[in-house]
């Protein structure tokens, strides 16, 4: 197993990318803090993980706030005693034309896409230093990479992660921390679900995508299992994409 005895700390587990990341991590034999506001959610992603075998806490984490932040990898630490893995996931879109957007709309877009990778980055890092090791990995987007419209505070918040992950490695990759992201394109999720049944946005994305069909959760949950895997040791600052070709174009 690639991530035998390995403990991770997933953001935004509750639901889509996250769960599936949380399900293929367990899998590969690591052990799970599913964090995410939704308790309806996490409950259920560590129902999933239980009937996978694996072993998973939930936290019902604000990722926006510090004390949040705080309870979660604390509570991380007194139920394993380690964090070697943090997959900073949780993401929200708000989707307005940027003069029509409001201040509140932005601000919550930045604070929980782009704060949070601060804020988990900042709190795990010093447990990483102390074990002399460990795997940072955010979930950015294709829309860090090339502009979609309505999307402007998401875009600015993914391009913020994929620079913030490179600015990281300068300071953490001497100390064995590796910083990575990933870079999905349009992934099957709830997130998408009503662009995906409306038939003209479907044929559009489909035909945006060299690959022949649009991304799975399974696409995205592999990268990130490479990622935190031992095989990814000297790779630091990539930004992963998975897209199926999108911006290759």
């Amino acid at each position: 197993m690639r991530l035998q005895n390995k403990i991770a700390i997933i953001t935004g587990a509750g639901s889509g990318i996250g769960r599936g990341i949380a399900l293929a991590f367990v899998r590969e034999g690591a052990k799970v803090v599913v964090a995410d506001w939704s308790e309806e959610g996490g409950k259920e992603t560590v129902k999933q993980v239980e009937k996978e075998k694996g072993e998973a806490i939930f936290v019902k984490t604000d990722v926006s706030k510090t004390a949040d932040i705080e309870q979660m990898v604390k509570t991380c630490l007194d139920k394993f005693g380690q964090v070697d893995i943090l997959v900073n996931n949780a993401g929200i879109h708000r989707a307005y034309n940027l003069h029509e957007m409001s201040e509140e709309d932005w601000d919550t877009v930045l604070n929980v896409n782009l704060k949070s990778i601060f804020l988990g980055s900042k709190r795990v890092i010093p447990e990483m230093l102390k074990q002399g090791k460990g795997k940072i990995i955010s979930i950015a987007s294709i829309a860090g990479l090339v502009g979609f419209a309505q999307s402007g505070a998401y875009c600015a918040s993914k391009g913020g992660i994929i620079a913030l992950t490179k600015e990281m490695v300068l300071e953490y990759a001497p100390k064995k921390i590796n910083v990575n992201c990933i870079a999905p394109g349009v992934i099957k999720t709830a997130m998408t679900k009503d662009m995906i049944t409306d038939p003209a946005t479907k044929q559009f994305l489909e035909s945006s995508t060299p690959y022949p069909r649009l991304g799975e959760l399974e696409d995205i949950a592999m990268a990130a299992v490479y990622l935190a895997s031992d095989e990814s040791d000297f790779v630091n600052g990539e930004v992963l994409v998975v897209d199926g070709g999108w911006v290759a174009k």
